[in-house]
């Protein structure tokens, strides 16, 4: 058994049933206020409690045998620890209870017999709030409460100190308490001294004391067993039931108590450990870096830009899964690699007569080295720049002289990023290896040539889809055999695949793939044949020509069987898929595109409309084959793609015609039989057609898709440069270099604004800020113009002495207060004593400050400053640090403004990542002083950008530094003490300055330990594995020994060399190449470049190597102050002006941006003028841009204007329309600005028209049309014309769905579209004064017309196709004679066709008759009525076959030389018939033009036509007969009518018997 002292239960018990141990030694002094009995009685309770001690020791302590009781002990223990739980919150939540009234103490004293001194229980009950209780007491509370609440010993049921109020506790009655009561009843022993033991304690000896006592327990522990109630030592059960008659029991309210209860258990069920991911939300926990993603990048000792699929300033940065590359890739990714560099790599180094052509071999091993560190070694690429640069360079330990750059830092960028993308394919090939091995397939096609040839992601892809296509169906075929001896396999759940089966996959499954293979050849042997110079595979003629081939894999069932044709149509599919899916042939078809492709635009039509020469994609809103590689430097390509997704463009890209014909040849040469054979060459033909069905299907369609997103890629890459080169442009420079400080200082800096300018509204606010960057100084001006204010601004430069004062503000009145700052430094010209300032004033860039002032940053560090003094807080920064301040804005540096227009176009991820790399460049090439980044929060924002380092590991680094007290003394403390890991200190060492500022001290103290000291090297740009290099370099400079150095430190000669005033001259002593040349022949280092930054170092530690700092030019902070750039305020331009001031030569003007301006007298108008009579102060006018006057020195803005009503006439457009792009379709340009002018009268005509008339309305001619096809024939609809405004429409309905539309000229038309004009001309010929005389006189007279000949018996309903049918069979049943007929030319509303058949043997012709208001013309000749047009066509006929019998054999032309009698014979009389002696010709078409040659008459044109001879178009005179006497009609008409005539609708009275006496096609003839 294990000893007392080996249990812990023991010792926690007896600190607690001991009460008198703990307090004799826990303080000193204190009094102890129980008498000498309880403390001999306490003693003594350590041996009475052995049983209760091995009770509570077996209760509480599981053995090994007792593991499977562990549950049930678990839920006791649990129970009753919530019990103690809720004692303890019952007993603190009353502090008021817990005293007994003194009224209740005498009646418990008076009941029980019992004495209750009031001070002692007091103490009791106030044991936890009295300021001196028992020491036993406290003691005790002390104990239990540690054991409760700091311990773990929740499972042990330790004695608790019941207080006396608590006897009615709702617990006090649960049963098997026994242990619990035991406690009770100790500890009341420990405190309650009982009178019978007063009274007889004097006799007793301990034993007999502790007899009784024991007695005196066990019959309370049965009483209360007996009783429910809980113990009170001397109350018996008389007493007990006096007390209840007074108090009660305690449990009149249990059953309000119940809910409580279960509340109480539900507080106290043991919840789960909280954790920050169950308090903040997803998003926050990912801002703050703490995923499981976050920690994993701070321990793996990887630099976290490495590790990042996308830029660390992203709030969406992600961990990169990729796997580095091995030293066995790097011969191939540097092959793959050299080739992607840049375009003058490849012209300077792979090109024969390239400059740099004999250095290739160099160059492929600098790429080499480069990959090597990057992702073998992962350094990052300012580590390889500064510390690896001869590797990368050209190294000829004999020819030391040639310094050769191979890389440039932008190429050794490239080298990274072209890098990721060769690892990204070596992953997919990896994948697309697997993919093959689970196909289980073997193809030698694939392994011999797909698989070494896979050099890009859109080759793996097709590879991918084209393993696939081939055997991703034999897969699906192949089932597991399964044996009965077999185990059983359990059925897993399978997700259902998509049932979709292409045409390709229906026709592979079929017969048809058989007759595929009767092409002769394979397509991948295609492939190879296309490849190779000359064909290797020969195709296997088949003797059958293709039809007949296909025949006999035609189905036996006819019903099922297809055609021939049809089934080679399914096996030129099979073929053609496999060659459009091929992965070679793509990538070839992909080089072919991109050398040659050519990009074409055309507009939609909302683009037509919305896309005018002002629009900014009017540039190549007709672009026609543009080559592709024009636009790969160029942003066009993506705001072509940005108007696509707009829908006002289309984009189309093609191959010039005579590469895709080159390329279908040779596709067709590899492909083609060289067979002369009939068979052959239908054979061919079939190939040709699975040639251009591949082409056309799958390889172009294919190419295209590839080409828009690699000439996109390429785009953005180029503006992501463009915006990076801006950038460093920007933050590649020192801070601003007064005069006095040197290179590099950081100044002194007074900023100044004042806002918008606004006076008496507007505060000029004053910032200054010390060489740290701390703000010393704010304070507001109301202006610069009261002596008051001038005197304190001229105070604060004399107390602070800045080196400059930086202006910046939001209008053109910051030029005004620069004026006044100027005139304030120079002193007040009435006190010659006043001392003047020689301080510069300049202007610097804004965009920072601007952004800076509502950013959540300035309101973090500079809460009780106005807006506008954060913003010249920003002002004062960026002139001391730009980069700092480019630095702070993390991913906001993304809204920055770099590229105006273009820099929207660029995906921000990819933005960020070039932004990211220029910090980084400048960042290490400035270096962060490390201990200053701890304690500076601002500064700290650099950090990141450190090689090696990121927002996670700097965040870590700074917490570990601040943990080691905040200060470093030297690099090694990097290592030594565990703040970074190997790989990272190597990257970052060199970037992370200590500064020194005293030489360094002995490295060891006098007890010979190491201690950190200082070193000068940490000050330097020189990485800790070069300083061997340097302490050797200033060695052999001083031309000491190593004796001389032994006991000091190893950099004392650093030291010594850095403050030697002569280094300069010891350091060029030095032969450098030579010690290059001994490092490298005897350890094959390269240092070449090392050592000159060592030297530089050496000379200057950490010298500054940026550029000077950068002042905005005049136009520059013309644009910062007013928003106007050169684009906006170009001469030529029109602007409005508002007049301020007129003076006697000119008026002063000011422009919406604020700028002033000026027009002189002779610029007011054409003719000269006095200035206050042209205009009026206040008034707005407009004005030309002459000259635009900057003079930033003196502080000068201006314009020079004209408002000549002849230079403001002339307009502005051609200067700010968009020029359009060099290589333009000028033809269809100019057809659709022409139809969007016609477009655009005709809706400005028609929506002017406002005609007062029933049967005007504003409508085109298909609402007209819609209009009158439910009115009655002859009806009409006066409309606006698309012609213009001196134009109308007249359409009238003709017959059932046939309208003509008629077009009216009104030469003296209204301007304003309110009227009609007092002249309507139709036709050109007749001519009208107001629309019912034209609508009587024209239309209806027309309707007449059409109505007459409708209503004659030869008028045939139906269309022309119906007259003829009917003449043809009139002829058949009647041989003998001929027949003819009218009806409607549907083609040509207006027009009649006159159909007839002179014989059976003839064809059915067509002459045409045109309907007008006085007459009919049949060609020519007009006929006022219907008789008169059918004796019209029988003469005219007549002399047709007369002249056909005369000159047809010769085949010419005979001319109409007399006159012929205007009238037929006499009615009934009979024309000779059948006079053509051949058969009549093809109709000549009337509408049409020259008709075909031919030997009859017929064939000519008709007079009054196009094509028609001279001789033909003689009128035949007198064939119109006058009506109703000889007088003209009014405008060239025939008379009218008497007006007491009736005319029946449609027929002419006069002419009723000739219209029923013809007898042509009724009677002979």
């Amino acid at each position: 058994m294990a000893s007392v002292l080996d249990d812990p239960m023991h010792t926690s018990r007896e600190e607690v049933d001991d009460p008198m141990q703990g307090p004799g030694q826990e303080e000193e002094g204190e009094g102890d206020p129980v008498g000498a009995d309880a403390s001999d009685d306490s003693s003594e309770e350590p041996e009475d409690d052995e049983e209760e001690e091995r009770r509570i020791r077996e209760g509480f302590i599981v053995d090994e045998d007792e593991d499977e009781d562990g549950s049930q002990s678990d839920e006791d223990a649990d129970r009753k620890k919530r019990r103690k739980r809720r004692k303890k919150r019952h007993r603190g939540h009353k502090s008021d209870e817990e005293v007994l009234e003194e009224d209740d103490l005498e009646l418990l004293e008076e009941n029980t017999g019992a004495s209750f001194s009031r001070n002692r229980l007091t103490r009791l009950r106030r044991a936890r709030d009295s300021d001196s209780p028992p020491a036993p007491s406290r003691k005790h509370r002390t104990i239990v409460e540690s054991s409760e609440d700091d311990l773990d010993n929740d499972d042990l049921e330790l004695p608790h100190v019941h207080d006396i109020q608590n006897i009615w506790d709702d617990e006090r009655a649960a049963g098997g308490r026994d242990d619990e009561d035991d406690a009770d009843l100790d500890d009341m022993d420990n405190f309650i001294e009982y009178e019978d033991e007063d009274e007889g304690a004097a006799g007793m000896d301990e034993d007999t004391r502790e007899e009784r006592r024991r007695e005196r327990r066990r019959l309370e522990k049965a009483r209360r067993k007996a009783m429910g109630r809980p113990e009170l030592a001397g109350i018996d059960a008389t007493a007990w039931d006096e007390i209840h008659e007074v108090f009660g029991d305690g449990h009149e309210y249990d059953w309000a108590l119940v809910d409580d209860e279960e509340a109480t258990f539900d507080d106290e069920q043991v919840k789960p450990e909280m954790k920050y991911q169950d308090v903040f939300e997803p998003s926050e926990i990912r801002a703050r870096m703490l995923t499981e993603d976050d920690d994993l990048i701070r321990a793996q000792d990887i630099p976290e830009r490495m590790q990042l699929a996308n830029s660390a300033l992203s709030p969406s940065s992600t961990l990169s899964l990729h796997k580095s590359l091995t030293e066995n890739d790097l011969d191939d990714a540097a092959s793959w690699v050299i080739t992607r560099i840049s375009p003058r790599k490849e012209r300077d180094f792979f090109r024969p007569d390239g400059q740099y052509h004999r250095y290739l071999p160099d160059l492929v091993q600098a790429i080499t080295c480069a990959l090597r560190f990057l992702f073998v070694q992962e350094f990052e690429v300012p580590y390889v720049w500064n510390h690896k640069r001869d590797y990368i360079s050209y190294f000829n330990p004999l020819d030391m002289r040639t310094r050769i750059e191979l890389l440039s830092l932008e190429e050794l960028w490239r080298v990274y990023s072209v890098g990721q993308k060769f690892r990204s394919l070596m992953e997919r090939r990896h994948a697309l290896d697997a993919l093959y091995a689970r196909l289980g397939a073997q193809d030698e096609y694939f392994d011999n040539e797909i698989r070494k040839r896979v050099e890009s992601v859109e080759m793996v892809a097709d590879a991918t889809e084209w393993l696939g296509m081939k055997y991703r169906e034999d897969k699906k075929n192949r089932f597991d055999f399964q044996f009965h001896d077999d185990e059983e396999q359990v059925e897993t759940k399978k997700r259902k695949l998509p049932s979709r089966i292409s045409a390709y996959e229906l026709a592979k499954k079929s017969v048809v793939a058989r007759l595929a293979q009767g092409f002769g050849i394979q397509p991948h042997e295609i492939v190879l044949n296309f490849i190779s110079a000359n064909n290797s595979h020969f195709i296997e003629e088949p003797e059958l020509n293709p039809l007949a081939y296909a025949e006999q894999f035609a189905d036996p069932d006819s019903s099922k069987a297809l055609p021939a044709d049809q089934l080679l149509a399914r096996a030129r599919m099979i073929i053609a898929t496999e060659l459009g899916k091929d992965p070679l042939l793509r990538q070839e078809m992909r080089n072919v595109f991109k050398t040659d492709a050519l990009v074409s635009v055309s507009p939609t039509e909302r683009g037509k409309s919305k896309i005018d020469e002002h629009h900014p994609y009017f540039n190549f809103k007709y672009l026609q084959n543009k080559k592709m590689a024009d636009m790969l430097r160029s942003p066009q390509f993506l705001h072509i793609l940005a108007a696509e997704s707009e829908h006002l463009v289309t984009v189309s890209i093609t191959l010039p015609a005579d590469v895709k014909a080159t390329f279908e040849r040779r596709l067709n040469d590899a492909f083609a039989s060289d067979s002369f054979s009939d068979t052959a060459r239908a054979w061919n033909e079939e190939r040709s057609r699975v040639v251009q069905e591949a082409l056309e299907q799958h390889l172009i369609p294919t190419a295209i898709k590839w080409t828009r997103e690699w000439i996109r890629e390429e785009a953005e890459d180029y503006l992501a440069e463009q915006s990076a080169q801006s950038l460093r442009d920007r933050i590649d420079v020192a801070p601003f270099q007064p005069r006095g400080l040197r290179a590099g200082e950081t100044p002194t800096v007074l900023a100044i604004s004042w806002g918008k300018g606004e006076p008496h509204k507007d505060v000029i606010s004053v910032v200054f800020m010390d060489e740290a960057g701390r703000l010393r100084e704010h304070t507001k001006l109301d202006n610069l113009v009261d002596s008051e204010m001038r005197e304190e601004f001229r105070d604060i430069i004399q107390r602070r002495r800045p080196d400059v004062i930086v202006l910046g503000g939001f209008s053109i009145a910051t030029s005004k207060l620069s004026q006044r700052i100027k005139e304030a430094l120079k002193g007040s010209q009435e006190d010659p004593s006043s001392e003047s300032y020689d301080i510069p004033v300049v202007y610097v860039f804004d965009e920072v400050a601007r952004m800076y002032r509502h950013s959540n940053r300035a309101a973090e560090e500079f809460s009780a400053l106005s807006p506008l003094a954060k913003y010249c807080v920003g002002l004062a920064r960026y002139t001391q640090s730009p980069l700092n301040e480019y630095a702070a804005l993390g991913s906001d540096i993304a809204a920055m403004s770099f590229d105006e227009d273009n820099q929207q176009l660029v995906p921000k991820e990819k933005l960020l990542t070039a932004l990211e790399r220029v910090l980084v460049d400048v960042t290490n090439k400035v270096g962060v002083e490390i201990n200053r980044a701890v304690t500076d929060s601002y500064y700290q924002h650099l950090l990141p950008f450190v090689c090696g380092l990121g927002p996670r590991k700097a965040q870590v680094l700074v917490k570990k530094i601040a943990a080691l007290g905040g200060n470093l003394v030297n690099r090694d403390q990097f290592i030594k003490n565990g703040l970074l890991t190997t790989k990272i200190f190597l990257n970052a060492a060199a970037f992370l300055r200590i500064a020194q500022d005293s030489e360094p001290k002995p490295a060891k103290n006098r007890h010979g330990e190491d201690i950190d000291v200082p070193d000068p090297l940490d000050s330097t740009r020189v990485h800790p594995e070069d300083y061997e290099l340097a302490r050797k370099m200033a060695t052999d400079a001083l031309e000491l020994d190593e004796e001389d150095i032994h006991d000091e430190h190893p950099s004392h000669v650093v030291s010594q060399i850095m403050q030697d005033p002569e280094k300069e001259r010891k350091l060029d002593e030095l032969n450098l190449d030579d010690f290059a040349v001994n490092m490298y022949e005897t350890n094959q280092d390269k240092k070449r470049h090392t050592l000159t930054v060592i030297r530089s170092e050496l000379l200057n530690p950490y010298g500054e190597l940026r550029r000077p700092f950068a002042l905005p030019s005049s136009w520059d902070v013309l644009t910062m102050l007013t928003g106007e750039t050169p684009r906006t305020l170009r001469v030529g331009l029109i602007v409005s002006v508002l007049v301020v001031r007129i003076k006697p030569g000119f008026v002063a003007v000011r422009l919406d941006s604020g700028i002033d301006g000026m027009i002189n007298a002779q610029y007011l108008a054409d003719t000269p003028v006095v200035p206050e009579e042209a205009v009026k102060k206040g008034q707005t006018i407009q004005g030309v841009i002459i000259d635009v006057k900057l003079d930033l020195q003196s502080d000068l803005f201006w314009v020079e204007l004209s408002s000549r009503p002849a230079d403001v006439g002339a307009g502005d457009s051609q200067f700010r329309r968009i020029k359009h792009d060099d290589v333009w379709d000028h033809a269809q340009h100019d057809r659709d600005t022409e139809m969007q002018a016609r477009k655009k009268r005709s809706e400005v005509d028609r929506t002017r028209r406002v005609i007062k008339h029933p049967n005007f309305h504003n409508f085109n001619a298909q609402q007209a049309e819609q209009y009158l096809d439910k009115q009655q024939r002859g009806d009409v609809v006066i409309r606006p014309s698309s012609k213009g405004i001196n134009h109308l429409a007249v359409t009238w309905k003709v017959d059932d769905k046939l309208f003509q539309h008629i077009d009216v000229v009104e030469p003296n038309a209204d301007p304003t579209g309110q009227t009609v004009g007092s002249k309507l001309i139709v036709d050109g010929t007749h001519q009208f004064s107001d629309l019912d005389e034209m609508i009587v006189n024209h239309v209806q007279a027309m309707a007449r017309k059409v109505e007459e000949l409708m209503a004659h018996e030869k008028f045939k309903h139906g269309s022309e196709d119906d007259l003829h049918l009917f003449l043809k069979n009139f002829v058949a049943a009647n041989p003998a004679k001929s027949a003819y007929g009218f009806t409607l030319n549907r083609k040509r509303p207006g027009h009649f066709s006159l159909c007839f058949l002179a014989n059976k043997n003839s064809t059915v012709q067509t002459w045409p008759v045109r309907v007008t208001p006085e007459a009919y013309y049949l060609f020519d000749t007009p006929a006022a009525g219907v008789p008169e047009l059918c004796d019209a066509f029988k003469v005219r006929h007549i002399h047709e076959s007369t002249n056909l019998a005369a000159g047809g054999a010769l085949g010419g032309k005979t001319p109409y030389g007399g006159r012929t009698p205007a009238r037929t014979p006499a009615p009934g009389h009979a024309t000779p018939g059948h006079v053509s002696t051949r058969q009549v010709g093809r109709t000549p078409n009337p509408y049409g033009g020259a008709p075909a040659p031919s030997a009859t008459p017929y064939n000519a044109p008709p007079p009054g036509y196009p094509g028609a001879p001279s001789s033909l178009a003689m009128p035949y005179g007198g064939y119109q007969t006058p009506a109703y006497g000889s007088q003209p009609g009014v405008g060239g008409y025939p008379p009218q009518p008497p007006p007491g005539g009736v005319v029946p609708p449609g027929v002419h009275p006069s002419r009723a018997q000739m219209i029923q006496g013809n007898t042509w096609g009724s009677g002979g003839y």
